[in-house]
């Protein structure tokens, strides 16, 4: 099997951690050597609810019992998608009533950039530095990070950086401005948050120039922060929503939400403003609902912050700088990428999966599902410490 990876299945790095997997359950993980692995990071805050959830297995096997795909999206009424639309308005502020669903966050984000030139007339794209909106050419085109663009430019032209948290760079969003996207929390970057009222102070010069504010929650969303969106932290409402990793409950899917107005735009002018084959699947929709269900009908979200207290409590560390982010969306931070990476791999050879972020490597990621219980995160946190204990005294 390790062979055949290799050889058949395009790779993404040189180096793949290649855990050839079993099965997972819960907060575990299962080798095919029978070892399990403590998974502190749901598939990169994808797993929401942990792995093989039994509200959304039999979700999923409800549905693929009665129809799979039967239609490209929005021509046919299919119930799954349709309840899952309809509770997400129910959950969210009344302007973001209107969702389209599709296969994936970084998809999400280009349907939500054609949305917005299409509402404004406008072309300009202001986007933060050193921010992660996904890897298509329209998501890239508003990455923060030169180094990885370079190699595939040129890309979609009238897209400008500011810096995340500046207020002296919200002047740049002016009356040209079609659109503003930011992450709630910027994840590739850190794991850092907004600062000084700094979202409201986007939204009030959005306003003024009838911007529209774009917010990319594909990470902080679904419960992850103590709240079922992130931006319910900082007192703001964007113009459009955009969401994806942990809403599927580990089937992949994206989406865009907005006013059912701004929504209305893409279907003529042209007709199929934005189209897509499997977006809305019904048995990923169906995944999708019971995992929103699951967050919105128990405590599990409130659960999050108080989770969040316990990993704080236990990663103190002389080697830990700082933990970032809030819920658990959480980062480690150390003092360099090597120690990092090392504390990554050997924590990977005691049974405990971590994993790093994108841009800063100085970063231990630190995002296991919701549902992780006490036990387990004292579990994973006297690895990792011991870990940096080991290295503490080299």
């Amino acid at each position: 099997m390790t062979e055949d990876f290799y050889k058949y299945q395009a790779q993404t790095t040189p180096h793949p951690l290649a855990l050839e997997i079993s099965h997972a359950e819960g907060s575990y993980i299962y080798d095919t050597s029978g070892k399990k692995h403590l998974d502190f990071v749901a598939g990169v805050s994808a797993c929401t609810l942990g792995h093989c959830h039994p509200r959304v297995v039999s979700a999923i096997k409800t549905q693929a019992e009665k129809y799979l795909h039967v239609m490209v999206y929005g021509e046919y009424i299919q119930e799954p998608a349709v309840e899952l639309a309809k509770l997400l308005a129910k959950n969210l502020p009344k302007n973001l009533n209107t969702t389209y669903l599709v296969n994936s966050g970084t998809e999400a984000i280009e349907g939500a950039l054609k949305l917005a030139r299409r509402a404004t007339g406008r072309t300009q794209i202001l986007y933060a530095n050193n921010a992660y909106h996904g890897n298509t050419m329209g998501s890239m085109s508003v990455m923060g990070y030169e180094e990885r663009k370079n190699a595939f430019k040129p890309l979609v032209p009238d897209c400008f950086p500011v810096n995340f948290n500046s207020e002296a760079d919200l002047q740049k969003i002016n009356t040209e401005t079609a659109a503003i996207i930011l992450e709630t929390i910027q994840g590739g970057a850190g794991f850092i948050q907004p600062e000084n009222d700094y979202l409201k102070k986007v939204r009030k010069r959005c306003d003024e120039t009838r911007t529209l504010l774009i917010l990319d929650e594909i990470q902080p969303g679904f419960g992850r922060t103590g709240k079922l969106f992130a931006f319910e932290h900082f007192g703001i409402v964007p113009d459009i929503l955009v969401m994806g990793k942990g809403m599927g409950g580990g089937l992949p899917i994206g989406a865009f939400t907005a006013s059912h107005e701004v929504m209305a735009l893409l279907q003529e002018n042209p007709k199929l403003g934005h189209i897509t084959t499997f977006g809305g699947n019904p048995v990923i929709a169906a995944a999708a609902l019971a995992t929103l269900q699951e967050l919105t009908e128990t405590d599990i979200v409130q659960q999050t912050l108080q989770k969040e207290k316990l990993f704080r409590k236990l990663l103190k560390h002389p080697l830990i700088k700082e933990v970032r982010g809030r819920g658990l969306m959480l980062a480690a931070m150390v003092e360099s990428p090597e120690i990092a990476s090392e504390v990554i791999l050997a924590c990977k050879e005691r049974g405990l999966v971590l994993f790093w972020l994108l841009f800063e490597g100085r970063a231990i990621r630190i995002t296991p599902p919701l549902t992780i219980s006490n036990d387990e995160i004292e579990e994973g946190c006297k690895i990792l410490t011991g870990v940096l204990n080991s290295l503490q005294k080299r």
